[in-house]
């Protein structure tokens, strides 16, 4: 999973230049468990790291150059995304 992660986080990072290694980093984790929760939540047997990470990655070219912006619609997560909580 490790392995995934750490190449989703350098695919963000080229698609969004607003945002830190950490950041990018947080984000690739927080899509990652959200995938896996709500496949599992939908009664899906678990498919694999495979399948998470084509979806992730699909998420991050569809969505990566914008997701620095959620935080000011989504106040929830920013002590998790804040540029001040999250140097380089």
């Amino acid at each position: 999973m490790k392995e995934y992660q750490e190449r989703l986080t350098q695919s963000l990072l080229e698609k969004n230049d607003q945002i830190t290694f950490n950041q990018a980093l947080t984000w690739v984790e927080l899509l990652w468990e959200d995938f896996e929760a709500t496949y599992a939540k939908a009664g899906h047997e678990y498919a694999g790291e495979e399948m998470t990470a084509r979806v992730v990655k699909q998420w991050i070219d569809n969505y990566g150059d914008r997701l620095h912006e959620f935080i000011a619609r989504n106040p929830k997560y920013e002590h998790l995304l804040n540029q001040k909580n999250n140097l380089h």
